[in-house]
């Protein structure tokens, strides 16, 4: 009898998993399948469809005229093949970036933005850069799950992307060493990779994006690079937001009685851009001095190193 279960067992591994199951074990996180291959897989992620928000996932696939994709695969950046279209958005989708259990946020790296998102160099940045030196700790900035931890030949080099609980995706790219597997269960501020140089990359620095159903939003939309933190737990997601080059927005919302939210009242930032065009015999320790501000700071707005040749009749922004 035994024989006859332990074959019914082997078939059933073998036919369901696509290989073969050598043993089973009991881990921290649960019991785990090692596979012949020397691969592994928890048994609590069968099956798995990558839906980690229910309400946001029933909001989006309920509606046919939006026909949003958003599946669960380790070895693609985009799960839509980026046909999700965020421009048809016609209603304003609320999401709770920190609810009781998964409130926290940590994060990533707590370094200085060296690039933000937006146009820049004749392509969309869709995320922001933060300084770091090779080998410096990256974290997950919310509790989510390991969606894809690979070399991504993309541009991202080593990359990690955490899908969240409020239903954001996170991108760590550019990491010199991986840290977690696919379909790892990760909480904030856990160390997900290391920082580092690798793929489309000059210089030690962690490309961070936040996106939304495959679509990118500008971090700091969402998070106060000063002070760490998020600007708000309420996110209120627009079509206005996934606009190329989108600049962060001061949200406040009102609420009724029961302190549900019931409306929302958008401000812009008001621009305060100043720029300088470049005369011969200029140099940036001159241009930061002329405009009262560092050359750092010049460097940063212009995504360009103190060693960079400043063309004559360049425009530099300044502030």
């Amino acid at each position: 009898m035994k024989k006859i279960l332990f074959l019914v067992t082997f078939f059933y591994q073998f036919f369901a998993f696509g290989q073969f199951a050598l043993d089973t074990i009991e881990t921290s996180q649960g019991r785990m399948i090692i596979y012949s291959d020397r691969t592994w897989e928890l048994v609590s992620d069968i099956g798995f469809d990558g839906v980690l928000n229910e309400q946001i996932y029933n909001r989006f696939s309920n509606d046919t005229l939006l026909n949003f994709v958003q599946t669960w695969d380790n070895e693609v950046c985009f799960t839509s093949e980026k046909v999700n279209d965020l421009s048809k958005l016609k209603d304003t989708v609320w999401l709770c970036l920190g609810d009781s259990i998964h409130s926290k946020f940590i994060m990533p790296f707590d370094g200085y933005v060296t690039s933000r998102y937006g146009y820049r160099k004749g392509r969309y940045h869709n995320g922001i850069d933060i300084n770091l030196n090779t080998g410096d700790t990256v974290r997950s900035c919310w509790s989510g799950k390991v969606r894809y931890a690979k070399w991504n030949d993309g541009g991202f080099g080593n990359l990690v992307i955490v899908r969240h609980y409020n239903g954001l995706e996170t991108f760590y790219a550019h990491l010199s060493k991986l840290m977690v597997a696919p379909n790892t269960e990760v909480k904030a501020g856990d160390v997900i990779g290391l920082g580092g140089n690798t793929g489309r990359s000059r210089g030690s620095h962690l490309h961070f994006e936040v996106r939304f159903y495959d679509a990118p939003i500008n971090p700091e939309e969402i998070i106060d690079v000063a002070t760490k933190n998020v600007k708000d737990q309420n996110l209120f997601v627009h079509k206005g937001i996934f606009r190329p080059g989108a600049k962060p927005t001061d949200y406040y919302s009102t609420s009724d009685e029961h302190g549900e939210a019931v409306a929302i009242v958008t401000k812009p930032v008001t621009s305060t851009k100043k720029y300088y065009k470049v005369k011969a015999g200029d140099t940036l320790s001159e241009i930061a001095g002329k405009n009262r501000t560092t050359i750092s700071k010049i460097c940063q707005l212009n995504g360009i190193r103190q060693t960079t040749t400043i063309q004559i009749g360049r425009s530099l922004r300044v502030k």
